[in-house]
């Protein structure tokens, strides 16, 4: 029943709003950091783009390789963008041993996984703000040609990064900085299962339900479907609203599990004096 008491809606602005304000600060003075936002990115883009363009001039424009690659691409970066937004400001305060310090604070998981929240989605906006630009600038591709529907592709996108943050997050709270790997590692594991490149159709039938089970899945197969029929299926995108969100609340359940895991057998002090 602890799910409730750490769930209410009691939690502080002020509090929230300082876990922003200390990762925009770190951002904000260090260009390293503010490089790792648009490098990655714009690197896989222009790589992306240049191959896009290649293969359409081999190709023609019968199958349409620069608007749904370079979509796919801006699209995968969006989810990545999300994810590590909390995760990687997450290891931040466990590398800088300062989790230990917040938490010995009136700070509660709650405020400090909706200031991780606030930082995912300054992170994100920026770097797919400056791959949008780049990619209409250099390769006159515009994102906004899915019109309304770009709202709820984002929204799903969003829900499910944060999910996979979260409980990445919830793991490495757990098991300690030594499986950190996970936040490298996880989305190359899904990536083969979310129709990213092709459709679900070109994996093997066995492998099927996996990808099913995957919010973002629904994501590229409605784009390349809005792509080449001008058309989306509007089951699949209420399937892709109901996982997103299912996975969403299944990972901070899993966080505050966790959490509370973490307090009782001293892990805080174990790990974040190592």
């Amino acid at each position: 029943m602890f799910y409730v008491s750490c769930f209410r809606i009691s939690m502080s602005s002020k509090r929230i709003y300082a876990i922003f304000l200390r990762q925009f600060f770190l951002l904000k003075r260090s260009p390293s950091r503010i490089m790792q936002i648009f490098y990655w990115s714009l690197l896989e883009l222009t790589l992306w783009g240049i191959i896009t363009k290649y293969l359409y001039a081999i190709g023609g424009e019968k199958f349409g390789f620069i608007t749904v690659i370079l979509g796919t691409v801006i699209f995968w970066n969006f989810f990545t963008r999300v994810m590590n937004g909390i995760t990687i400001s997450f290891l931040e305060d466990i590398w800088s041993r300062n989790l230990i310090n917040l938490f010995a604070s009136p700070l509660r998981v709650g405020e400090y996984i909706a200031g991780l929240l606030a930082v995912s989605i300054m992170q994100t906006f920026l770097a797919i703000g400056a791959m949008v630009l780049a990619a209409w600038f250099f390769f006159s591709y515009s994102i906004f040609q899915f019109g309304f529907l770009l709202i709820p592709f984002i929204f799903i996108l969003f829900i499910s990064g944060w999910a996979l943050g979260i409980f990445t997050t919830a793991v490495i709270l757990r098991f300690g900085p030594s499986v950190e790997i996970l936040v490298w590692s996880i989305p190359t594991i899904i990536m083969p299962f979310s129709a990213i490149f092709y459709p679900l159709e070109a994996l093997p039938t066995f492998l099927r339900p996996i990808s099913y089970a995957i919010p973002i899945s629904y994501v590229f197969e409605g784009m390349r479907e809005v792509v080449h029929k001008g058309t989306f299926n509007a089951l699949s995108l209420a399937i892709g609203f109901a996982l997103s969100f299912f996975f969403f609340f299944a990972a901070i359940a899993v966080l505050f599990v966790m959490y509370r895991m973490a307090l009782r057998k001293g892990l805080f002090t174990r790990f974040m004096t190592d």
